[in-house]
């Protein structure tokens, strides 16, 4: 059985909001994304009405990023933090983020600019969402990236 503890999966979905803040902040990448977004800085101003509300489902879509994560972590036994980062993190971000990105650039005609920073943010997000849940299945004694077998219900014990 694999068991899920919520702090690490906490602990994670607001790195990952705290990093998209940072990310796109103007004085990062926000400026360059909201020109690539043809975003004017009024429609921006107009979206800070609904921000707590956007930062709080950010919070949950992140958690449940976390959530899958970890147990795909656990299911496939990653304990250290460069199995996190290679195994997990880049992984992931490879085969499920970057390619569904792309679709931006193909179909809505995005500038490849706009998918960097975008992608960039959920490489960087996946990579200290995986060390976080890798360091606090530790941290909590392992039972996060733990697996327990229960052998009395095979057949023939």
């Amino acid at each position: 059985m694999i068991t899920v503890t919520f702090w690490p999966i906490l602990a994670a979905g607001v790195a990952s909001v705290l990093i998209g803040w940072v990310w796109y902040h103007p004085r990062v990448f926000g400026s360059a994304w909201m020109r690539a977004a043809n975003l004017s800085p009024e429609a921006v101003e107009a979206g800070k009405k609904k921000m707590p509300l956007l930062a709080f489902v950010g919070l949950l879509a992140s958690m449940l990023v976390a959530w899958i994560m970890n147990s795909l972590g656990a299911a496939i036994g990653i304990f250290d933090w460069v199995g996190a980062v290679v195994d997990l993190a880049f992984w992931l971000w490879l085969g499920f983020v970057a390619p569904v990105l792309l679709g931006s650039v193909l179909w809505e005609r995005k500038p490849l600019k706009y998918y960097a920073i975008n992608v960039g943010y959920w490489l960087v997000s996946f990579v200290v969402m995986a060390v976080i849940l890798v360091l606090g299945a530790q941290t909590i004694g392992a039972p996060t990236y733990g697996t327990e077998v229960d052998t009395s219900t095979y057949i023939g014990e």
